[in-house]
């Protein structure tokens, strides 16, 4: 197999776990030239992955068709003459672009009424019995037929590499703010799903502080979307606007986050995509949980320490809390948390 494609997944988190899969395929087929065809948003994740040969950006909005674009995609897609392509989202829409490009095989899960459009399929796992997201992909390695059986129950490990130029417009930063990079502590108080995932701001605010009385040259650095600015902007003002905390949510391309986490003492973040990348470089962590499974999508890292309360009412998978008391995340203190990380390695 010469040229295959991958359809990226639209969660940064989900593009993280799928790198194994890439990885992998290089064993499997060493001759063969990987690309991607991913969101803007998660192209950046491709980039970081040494497996991928081209990442392919296409404006692909979540529940949209656009077909006119897809067809066109397809059209530049079917001149290079791929070999197979693994289409990791289950929608429909995400198998039409290899349909409508003629790629003879086209590989994924059964999902949305695609049949015919995926043409070698796996069965979904029930949601009582489901994998690591990562060894999900993984899964789909052994579909074809090849000489080397992969065992996909064996847990996948992500691993992202730092671009050189992003880490070198990061070091530029750090240097106009006066911040030395051995001294960063990353918090990311985000979670694009909502607030069941996301401990409270002044839970991130108190910790923030302990971090900064306990060790003169720390330096706390909230990272994040756009959107997660208004939570930075609220950890601040808990924190009294301490000039050692600096709020950099929607303030760093996905490629500088990237190079950030990886020269962190340690990371604090909630059950989100950057969590998992943070896992991929594996740099010291701590993965809050609350309404979400940590047997489903942990951080894949011996690096990495989950909080999670396993309360009986979690994981309720909800965007907000059933019971209205959002105690799976609450009752996670900021001393926990703090002891946590003072024994992280």
């Amino acid at each position: 197999m010469n040229r295959i494609l991958i359809i990226a997944p639209n969660w940064i988190g989900d593009a993280v776990m799928s790198q194994p899969l890439l990885a992998t395929l290089k064993v499997i087929y060493p001759q063969s030239q990987i690309d991607v065809l991913a969101s803007p948003w998660v192209a950046p994740i491709y980039r970081a992955c040494t497996e991928v040969h081209h990442v392919i950006e296409a404006r692909l909005e979540h529940k949209q068709l656009q077909l006119g674009l897809r067809r066109q995609l397809a059209k530049q897609l079917e001149l290079n003459q791929y070999d197979a392509c693994f289409v990791l989202p289950n929608s429909l829409k995400s198998a039409l672009i290899p349909w409508l490009a003629n790629i003879p095989l086209r590989i994924g899960y059964r999902g949305e009424m695609r049949f015919g459009l995926i043409n070698i399929s796996l069965d979904n796992p029930s949601k009582t019995n489901r994998p690591p997201m990562a060894n999900h992909y993984l899964a789909l390695s052994n579909v074809m037929d090849h000489s080397k059986e992969i065992d996909t129950n064996k847990p996948a490990d992500p691993k992202l590499n730092i671009s050189l130029a992003a880490k070198q417009s990061v070091e530029a930063r750090l240097q106009a703010a006066t911040i030395s990079k051995n001294s960063i502590y990353i918090l990311c108080p985000g979670a694009e799903y909502g607030i069941t995932k996301r401990w409270p701001t002044e839970h991130f605010a108190a910790l923030a502080q302990q971090l900064i009385a306990n060790e003169a040259d720390a330096r706390v650095i909230l990272l994040g979307s756009k959107g997660d600015s208004a939570l930075g902007e609220s950890i601040r003002a808990q924190a009294n606007s301490d000039p050692k905390i600096y709020n950099w949510c929607g303030d760093t391309s996905l490629d500088e986050a990237i190079a950030l986490i990886g020269m962190s003492k340690a990371l604090v973040s909630n059950d989100s995509g950057l969590m998992h990348i943070g896992a991929a470089l594996k740099v010291p962590q701590v993965a809050i949980f609350g309404s979400s499974d940590p047997d489903h999508t942990p951080p894949l890292s011996d690096k990495a320490q989950v909080i999670w309360l396993n309360l009986p009412c979690s994981p309720c998978h909800k965007r907000e809390c059933p019971l209205g008391h959002l105690k799976c995340l609450r009752d996670i203190s900021p001393e926990n948390v703090f002891e946590t990380i003072q024994n992280l390695h």
